[in-house]
C-alpha cells in the first residue's frame, strides 16, 4: 500500500540520524519524522509522500521510547541549534559513537578500535560564544536564533545550551534598541544597522565580550548602552563589528572598540588564551580541556625534539603541549590568530614556540625542504578536513606519530584513508562530545607508522587512490540521504557525479558517462544541483 499525502499512520521508530530525524518503515517504505527517538512508537500525518520514501509529523507518542525524555526548550525543535532536546544524553552519546564508528568503516574502509565517547558532564549551559541574529518582524523585535534551513529568527533569549549572563545581557541590547530607535537588519532590502548580538564568556575568569555586528560603521546612542551596563561588572569588553556585505558570514574584517581592549582572557588546560571577536576558540571549554588531554596523550610520552601543529588557530592546543618539546611550530592561515598566537605564547612565558602564517601543506612543503623532521604532528582542520598537499607533506616528513583532531567524522575517515595508503594506521581513535544536544561531534585519533616489513611506501594522489570509490560506495549513500532527509529529493548518482565534476572532483574514467557520444544523457535540475552542492559543502568535499 502506498501512502499519501495527509495520511495518518501508526510507526516504530526504528534509527534517527544524526540531524535528529527518526527513521521508521511503514510497508518497506522509509519515513522521516523529526524529533522522535530509536523505540518510539507513535502516530505520524504525513506532510510529504514520494515512491521511496515519505516525510511525517508526529501527532501522537502511542508508547515513548526508553530513552524519550520531555522537551524542557519551549524553542524546540523550531530552533536551527539543538537537535536531541528529546532524548536522554546518554542516548545521544551512544548515537554519535555509532556515527563515528560508522564513518571510519563505510567512508574510510577502516577498522579502528574506537575509544568510548567522552562525555559532558552537564549538556547545558556549557557554550561560551552565541551568535544571535537580530530582525524585525511585523513590528516587533526579534532575537535568537534561525530556524533549521532558513533565515527566520526564532526568538529565544533563554537559550539553555548558553550561560544564564547572555539572557541578562539580551535584554539589555532589546531595550537599548527599542529605547533608541536603533534599525535592524533587514535582509532583503539590505538596510538597517545591527545585524547580531555576539557574545563570548571566558569561564575561568568570568570575563564577558559583547560585540554588536553592524551594517553600518557608526551606530548612534552607544554611549547609552555603555552606561546600561555598568552594572554588568563581567563584562571587560564592548566593540562593534562592521559587516556591510550581503553574505552568510556573520563578521566583518574591522572592530571598533567602545569599551576595553577589545578582548578577554581564559584559561584552557594552564594556558592563559587572549580571546578577540575574530579568535577561533572551542565554545565548550570543559569538554575541550578534555579533548586537549586526550591529544596530549596520542601526541607525547616522551620530551621530543619538534612538535608541528597545522592549522593551529590561536595555538591552544599547541601551546598545552609545549613543555613536551625543546620546538613547536604553529602553522595557520588567518592572520589574526597567528597575532593570538604569539601574544598568547608571549602571556604565558612560552618562549620555544614560533607561529607562521601560511597555508599549512605549502608551509610543511617548505619546512620540509628546510631539513625540518617533527616527531609529532597535530592537524586540527576546518570541517572540510585537510587538503591535499597538507596530507602528502605530513606523510613525507615522516613523523612517528601523527595525531588528528577533526569536527567532522566523514572527512576524517576520508582523510585517514588516505593516510592509511601513505604509510600511516589509525592505531585508536576517541569521540569527544564537545557540543551536547547538537548534531555535531569531535574525534581525536592517533596514526602511527605502518610497521609490516611488507610495507612499501608509495607516492599516492588523492584523484588517482581509490578514494573515489570509497567514497563513491559510501559518499554517494550519504550524499543522497543527506538530500533526501534536508529537502525531500531524491537524486541519482549520475546527478552526483555531475556536480562533483562541476567543482573539479575528479570521477573514475567514464564514470556514468554514455556509451555513445551522440547519446542525450539527463542533466541535473537546478534544485537538485543546489540541494547536491550543499550535501558535498556539509561533507567537506568543496568550500
Amino acid at each position: 500500500m502506498l501512502l499519501n499525502k495527509n495520511d495518518d499512520i501508526e510507526l516504530h521508530i526504528d534509527s534517527v540520524s544524526l540531524t535528529g530525524s527518526g527513521v521508521g518503515r511503514y510497508n518497506g517504505l522509509a519515513v522521516f519524522v523529526p524529533a522522535t527517538a530509536p523505540g518510539d512508537i507513535i502516530e505520524a500525518h504525513i506532510i510529504k509522500a514520494k515512491k521511496s520514501y515519505a516525510v511525517g509529523k508526529c501527532t501522537k507518542i502511542i508508547k515513548p521510547s526508553p530513552d524519550r525524555t520531555d522537551n524542557d526548550c519551549p524553542a524546540y525543535p523550531g530552533c536551527g541549534g539543538c537537535s536531541f532536546r528529546h532524548m536522554s544524553y546518554g542516548a545521544e552519546l551512544k548515537l554519535k559513537a555509532d556515527a563515528v564508528r560508522d564513518a571510519f568503516s563505510r567512508i574510510g574502509g577502516l577498522d579502528v578500535e574506537l575509544k568510548p565517547i567522552i562525555g559532558a558532564d552537564s549538556p547545558d549551559g556549557y557554550r561560551n560564544k552565541a551568535q544571535y541574529p537580530v530582525g524585525c518582524e511585523n513590528g516587533e523585535l526579534k532575537i535568537g536564533f534561525y530556524s533549521r534551513r532558513s533565515h527566520r529568527i526564532v526568538d529565544c533569549r533563554a537559550c539553555r545550551l548558553a550561560p544564564p549572563e547572555f539572557e541578562k545581557i539580551l535584554g539589555t541590547v532589546a531595550d537599548w534598541i527599542e529605547k533608541y530607535n536603533i534599525s535592524v537588519y533587514d535582509e532583503t532590502s539590505r538596510s538597517g544597522a545591527v545585524r547580531h548580538i555576539y557574545l563570548r564568556k571566558a569561564f575561568a575568569t568570568g570575563e564577558i565580550m559583547l560585540c554588536l555586528v553592524s551594517a553600518q560603521e557608526n551606530l548612534p546612542h552607544t554611549d547609552k548602552l555603555i552606561e546600561s551596563l555598568k552594572d554588568e561588572k563581567a563584562i571587560k569588553s564592548v566593540l562593534i563589528n562592521i559587516n556591510p556585505d550581503d553574505t552568510n558570514a556573520v563578521l566583518g574584517e574591522k572592530c571598533i572598540p567602545l569599551l576595553g581592549d577589545g578582548c578577554i582572557t581564559d584559561i584552557l588546560c594552564g594556558v592563559k588564551v587572549r580571546i578577540s571577536p575574530l579568535s577561533f576558540y572551542q565554545v565548550n571549554r570543559a569538554q575541550a580541556e578534555k579533548l586537549y588531554k586526550k591529544a596530549a596523550e596520542y601526541a607525547v610520552d616522551k620530551k621530543i625534539k619538534l612538535l608541528l601543529d597545522l592549522y593551529c588557530g590561536a595555538g591552544t592546543i599547541g601551546l598545552s603541549m609545549a613543555d613536551k618539546a625543546e620546538e613547536l611550530i604553529g602553522i595557520e592561515t588567518v592572520a589574526p590568530a597567528i597575532e593570538d598566537a604569539k601574544k598568547n605564547a608571549a602571556a604565558n612565558g612560552i618562549e620555544n614556540a614560533r607561529f607562521i602564517c601560511a597555508d599549512a601543506g605549502e608551509a610543511a612543503e617548505k619546512l620540509l625542504g628546510e631539513g625540518k623532521r617533527p616527531e609529532v604532528i597535530v592537524l586540527d582542520p576546518p570541517r572540510k578536513g585537510c587538503s591535499e598537499q597538507t596530507i602528502k607533506a605530513a606523510a613525507k616528513m615522516a613523523p612517528d606519530r601523527i595525531v588528528y583532531v577533526s569536527c567532522d567524522p566523514a572527512t576524517l575517515a576520508r582523510d585517514c584513508a588516505v593516510f592509511k595508503e601513505l604509510g600511516y594506521e589509525v592505531e585508536e581513535a576517541t569521540p569527544v562530545d564537545l557540543f551536547p544536544r547538537t548534531a555535531h561531534v569531535e574525534t581525536v585519533c592517533l596514526l602511527s607508522k605502518l610497521q609490516s616489513k611488507e610495507h612499501i611506501e608509495i607516492e599516492v594522489a588523492m584523484d588517482e587512490m581509490d578514494l573515489t570509490s570509497s567514497e563513491s560506495k559510501a559518499t554517494y549513500e550519504e550524499i543522497r540521504e543527506y538530500v533526501f532527509e534536508h529537502t525531500g529529493l531524491k537524486v541519482s548518482h549520475l546527478y552526483i557525479a555531475q556536480v562533483k565534476q562541476k567543482y573539479g572532483i575528479i570521477e573514475r574514467e567514464n564514470y556514468n558517462k554514455p556509451k555513445s557520444e551522440n547519446a542525450k544523457q539527463p542533466q541535473c535540475p537546478p534544485e537538485k544541483e543546489k540541494a547536491i552542492t550543499e550535501a558535498l559543502k556539509h561533507f567537506g568535499m568543496i568550500l
